[in-house]
């Protein structure tokens, strides 16, 4: 019996629409993850993980504090990753603190289990993120240097991410609570385990 015929790898360019597409389809689950996560005063890993953190210590809005906190890593997307990868990121991180902003006027919950938005959370966000990097899109801060340590050196994007989140939940022991960091622990895992299983080099030949 003969063997099946070996399935040609090949690249194609994705057009502007389709990453216009991704830009908001991606965008739009990770801020409603984060709206679940922001309800249910759940933390997530990554720069948006820090945003929240300081979100719930000083008051100001997810969107204002993860929009600034990513200005500061542009500077090595455009050096290291290319000036449309970086362009792109940008719009996306501006998406989603807008999105965030809106978010909150288009939805409304009278109730909300902290469990159902750790795992349904970590979920929108991990699909959100597959879909921005599958367009060479980031969120910025260590989403970048995640995706820029993939592409250079091999290492997993979804488990470099996972050790740095880890430490970020660490740093929330004195703000969320036992329960609260338990759980933020599962969407986090969740999030990346998702972003590892579906995110290997090599295994999506799409490209912006």
């Amino acid at each position: 019996m003969s063997n099946p015929p070996a399935i040609e790898a090949h690249t194609e360019r994705h057009s502007i629409l389709e990453d216009a597409m991704a830009l908001i389809m991606g965008t739009l689950l990770v801020s409603l993850g984060m709206l679940l996560y922001t309800k249910s005063m759940l933390l997530v890993g990554s720069t948006a993980g820090i945003a929240l953190l300081l979100q719930y210590i000083s008051g100001y809005s997810f969107g204002l504090v993860f929009f600034i906190i990513n200005l500061p890593f542009y500077l090595l997307a455009w050096k290291r990753l290319g000036w449309k990868f970086t362009l792109r990121t940008f719009i996306a991180v501006g998406l989603v603190s807008i999105f965030s902003r809106l978010n909150g006027d288009w939805i409304d919950f009278s109730h909300l289990s902290p469990l159902y938005a750790a795992i349904i959370g970590g979920m929108l966000s991990g699909v959100g993120l597959l879909i921005l990097f599958r367009h060479r899109t980031g969120l910025g801060g260590i989403n970048i240097l995640a995706i820029y340590l993939q592409e250079n050196f091999g290492i997993r994007a979804g488990f470099f991410q996972l050790g740095l989140d880890l430490a970020i939940l660490v740093a929330s022991l004195f703000v969320l609570s036992p329960e609260g960091i338990l759980l933020s622990i599962i969407g986090a895992t969740i999030l990346n385990v998702i972003l590892a299983v579906n995110h290997k080099p090599g295994r999506y030949h799409g490209f912006s």
